[in-house]
C-alpha cells in the first residue's frame, strides 16, 4: 500500500504534470481562437524542431522537471548537430503536446466525473453528462465517485513515467555526442595524468636536490660550501616554483598554451642543478636540440628531469653519463649510472612507470634497469615524427 501512495508523495509526479501542461497553455489559446484548424499547431512545431538550439532548452527542461534530483539523466545538453537529432527533437516536440493534451483532459474531465457521480447520490443526473444523464438518486453512485480518480492517479502517474521514457529516447546523446563525450572525458584523465606527471616530476626533482643540498651542507661544516648549497637551494626552488605555476595555470586555464613548458633546449639547468648536488654529470648533447617538435622535446625534458632525480635520490653523487642525440629521425636519451652498492632493486615507483609511459604515449620505446655492466641505465627512444 505504501508503494502505491508513493507517487503522490514524490514532487517529480507534479514537476512533470506540470512540463506536460505548459505547451497545452498555447494549444489551448489556439483552439480557443481557432477551434476548426487543431492541426496548425502541430505544423508549427516542425520548423521549431528544427532549429539546433532548441534542443538544448528541451534538455534542461526536462533534466529539471522530468528527472529532478537525478545527476546524470542522460539528456543532451548540446544544440542539435544532425539533422536526425533535428527529426527526434520534431517528434518530441509533438509527442510532449500530444501526451499534455491527454493530461489536460484527464486532469480536466476526470474530476467532474467524480463529483457528478457524488452528485447523482442524492439528486438527478445532469442532462449534459453521457451515460448517466436522465438517472434518478441512487446510492450505488457512491461506488463510482473513487472510480475517475483512481484512473486520474493512473493517467498522471503514467503519462509523467511515459514522457520521462520518451524524453531519454529522444532527447538522449546521439552516437556522435556519446563518443564526443567519451574523447572529452579521456583526454581530461590523460591532462589529470600528465598533470601528475608534472608535479612528480617537477617537485621531487627540486625536492630531492634541495635534500642533497642541505645535507652535503651539514657534513662539509664549511661556511663557503654552506652558501654554495644555500645558493643551489635557491635556484632550484625558484626553479621549481616556476614549474608549479605552470602545471597549476594548466587547471585554472584550460586553454592556456603549453608553450611555455620547459624543453630540451632548457636541459643545461638540469645538469647544472644535478652538478650543484655533488654529481659528477658527464653530458653530451649533440644534433639539433631546437628542431626537435614541441611535445618530444618537452616530454624529453621530463624524462631526463625524473632519470636525473633518480640517480640522485637513489644512488647519490655518483658519476651520471648524460647522452641526447638527434638524428635520422628520432631522439635518443640515456643516462647511465653506477650502482652504489652493486646491486639493482626492482623499480616500482611511478617515476619510472611515468617514463615508459611518456615514451609510449608519444609512439616510442623506454628500458629502464640495469646492463650487464652493472650500472643502471634509463634509455629512451622517441620518434619525431
Amino acid at each position: 500500500m505504501a508503494r502505491f501512495w508513493r507517487p503522490l508523495l514524490s514532487g517529480a509526479t507534479y514537476t512533470r504534470l506540470l512540463h506536460l501542461w505548459i505547451p497545452v497553455a498555447a494549444f489551448s489559446v489556439w483552439m480557443w481562437v481557432a477551434p476548426e484548424s487543431p492541426w496548425v499547431p502541430a505544423l508549427a512545431l516542425v520548423p521549431v524542431g528544427l532549429i539546433p538550439a532548441v534542443r538544448v532548452g528541451e534538455g534542461v527542461q526536462a533534466r529539471f522537471m522530468l528527472t529532478p534530483g537525478e545527476t546524470d539523466p542522460g539528456f543532451s545538453a548540446r544544440p542539435a548537430t544532425s539533422w536526425r537529432d533535428r527529426l527526434r527533437t520534431v517528434l518530441w516536440l509533438e509527442v510532449r503536446v500530444a501526451l499534455g493534451v491527454l493530461a489536460g483532459f484527464a486532469t480536466v474531465w476526470l474530476p467532474i466525473l467524480s463529483y457528478t457521480a457524488a452528485e447523482c447520490v442524492t439528486g438527478p443526473a445532469p442532462d449534459d453528462v453521457p451515460l448517466v444523464a436522465g438517472a434518478g438518486p441512487h446510492w450505488a453512485f457512491a461506488l463510482l465517485v473513487p472510480v475517475p480518480l483512481l484512473l486520474l492517479y493512473a493517467t498522471v502517474v503514467g503519462l509523467g513515467e511515459l514522457a520521462t521514457f520518451l524524453a531519454r529516447r529522444l532527447l538522449g546523446p546521439s552516437a556522435a555526442e556519446r563518443l564526443a563525450a567519451l574523447e572529452e572525458r579521456t583526454e581530461q584523465l590523460l591532462e589529470r595524468t600528465r598533470i601528475a606527471r608534472e608535479l612528480h616530476d617537477s617537485i621531487g626533482h627540486a625536492l630531492t636536490v634541495a635534500v642533497l643540498q642541505a645535507g652535503a651542507a651539514r657534513a662539509a661544516n664549511s661556511p663557503e660550501f654552506t652558501d654554495r648549497a644555500l645558493s643551489a637551494i635557491e635556484e632550484t626552488g625558484r626553479a621549481a616554483l616556476e614549474d608549479l605555476e605552470r602545471v597549476l595555470g594548466v587547471l585554472r586555464e584550460a586553454d592556456r598554451p603549453v608553450s611555455s613548458r620547459p624543453t630540451l633546449v632548457d636541459a643545461d639547468r638540469l645538469l647544472e642543478s644535478a652538478r650543484a648536488s655533488g654529481a659528477k654529470v658527464d653530458a653530451e648533447l649533440t644534433g639539433p636540440l631546437g628542431t626537435v617538435p614541441g611535445p618530444v622535446s618537452r616530454e624529453g625534458y621530463r624524462i631526463l628531469q625524473e632519470a636525473l632525480t633518480n640517480v640522485l635520490r637513489h644512488a647519490g653523487t655518483v658519476p651520471v653519463r648524460v647522452r641526447v642525440r638527434v638524428a635520422d629521425g628520432g631522439l635518443g636519451l640515456e643516462v647511465r649510472n653506477p650502482l652504489p652498492d652493486g646491486k639493482a632493486e626492482p623499480g616500482r615507483g611511478s617515476g619510472l612507470r611515468g617514463i615508459r609511459e611518456r615514451a609510449a604515449l608519444l609512439g616510442g620505446r623506454a628500458h629502464t634497469g640495469p646492463d650487464d655492466a652493472g650500472d643502471w641505465q634509463v634509455r629512451v627512444e622517441l620518434p619525431l615524427g
